[in-house]
């Protein structure tokens, strides 16, 4: 239940950020730091052989289940990358003799685009160079099915899918949101339903000898769906980028992106009909919310269970070391407070 939005500002700034639901379990998800010409191998099951290929940026982002690559995340040329679930449509091919040395998994994607692309137009030419196959992961039980949305500097935007036993799928994001279920070409047909919707109040309306105004501002978005659906999540997320007051650049936008994934925030159980014990580990099912400013190359979070805002600067990192730096997300889970009662 993952919601991605992007925000343009006046400078040229271009941010990208989602938030991360999982309500089942803790992701246990760390900031990876990856160097520069980094030989990278993917990873098949029982051992077998996979891809092999060296990563030409380095990396800074998210991954998940303690594992080597990145799900979510940003290289040092500004080429913004995300895994999202999708379930019940993402299909992938089986793993052969034949495709054995061009083969990696789904949640190895973002990672494999992210070091080698440089912008939209590479991620379409890198991604002909590979077959994403069906790995089964122990951790949940299943192969993710995943769908990707790629943002570069220059405002592009592309959403990724592989769908009828891997077939490849480009679509062109000029809205730059992206939720779940099902599939991206779907949700724009879907929009025409909501094509009344307007952050302007509806007029006042007369009938007869009684006049009948709006009860209050927000009228124009009457019918704007509430629910945690993907559709309906959809529906909200280009309702309010769309509409988002103007920023003039990277951090404002970035201030501003924050506020609008607040309104996808989601609770433990309030989603899945859950009966979680009380002393379950998650403070919400919105595990982590990330920003990534593209122009000036920051890497930005906050967690369930601190939501002090984090930041990486990539250019102030050094990409040439020879591993991967691995940063718990938070020092210690608990919420970062300022004490300002007066002594």
């Amino acid at each position: 239940m993952c919601t991605g939005i992007r925000l343009k500002a006046a400078d040229g700034a271009v941010v990208y950020g989602r938030t991360q639901e999982w309500g089942a379990f803790d992701l246990m998800s760390d900031v990876l730091i990856v160097p520069r010409n980094l030989a990278m191998k993917s990873l098949m099951p029982g051992g077998q052989k996979g891809a092999h290929w060296q990563s030409r940026h380095g990396l800074v982002g998210l991954n998940g289940l303690k594992r080597p690559y990145i799900i979510d995340g940003v290289n040092e040329k500004g080429l913004a990358c995300g895994a999202f679930y999708l379930p019940g449509f993402a299909k992938y091919e089986a793993y052969t003799p034949e495709n054995l040395d061009i083969a990696i998994n789904s949640l190895e994607v973002v990672h494999y685009i992210l070091s080698v692309c440089e912008n939209v137009a590479d991620v379409k030419e890198a991604l002909q160079k590979v077959k994403v196959v069906n790995v089964v992961f122990k951790e949940i039980g299943i192969c993710p099915p995943l769908h990707y949305i790629v943002t570069d500097p220059n405002g592009e935007s592309l959403v990724i899918e592989y769908v009828d036993q891997g077939e490849l799928k480009f679509y062109d994001n000029p809205l730059g949101v992206i939720t779940n279920a099902p599939t991206f070409d779907w949700h724009l047909t879907n929009l025409r339903n909501y094509v009344n919707l307007s952050p302007v109040a509806v007029p006042p309306k007369k009938l007869d000898d009684i006049s009948f105004a709006p009860l209050g501002a927000g009228s124009g978005f009457l019918g704007l769906p509430g629910d945690f659906t993907p559709p309906s999540r959809f529906v909200r997320a280009v309702a309010f980028t769309q509409t988002a007051r103007r920023t003039k650049d990277g951090i404002d936008a970035v201030q501003e992106l924050f506020r609008i994934l607040d309104n996808f925030n989601i609770g433990v159980g309030m989603a899945e009909g859950s009966d979680l014990q009380q002393d379950f580990p998650l403070k919400g099912a919105t595990q982590w919310t990330t920003a990534i400013d593209t122009k000036n190359l920051i890497f930005y979070y906050h967690t369930c269970w601190n939501r002090r805002l984090r930041k990486l600067d990539l250019k102030a990192i050094d990409f040439g070391g020879d591993e991967i730096v691995t940063i718990p997300m938070d020092e210690e889970r608990i919420e970062d407070m300022q004490d300002i009662t007066p002594q």
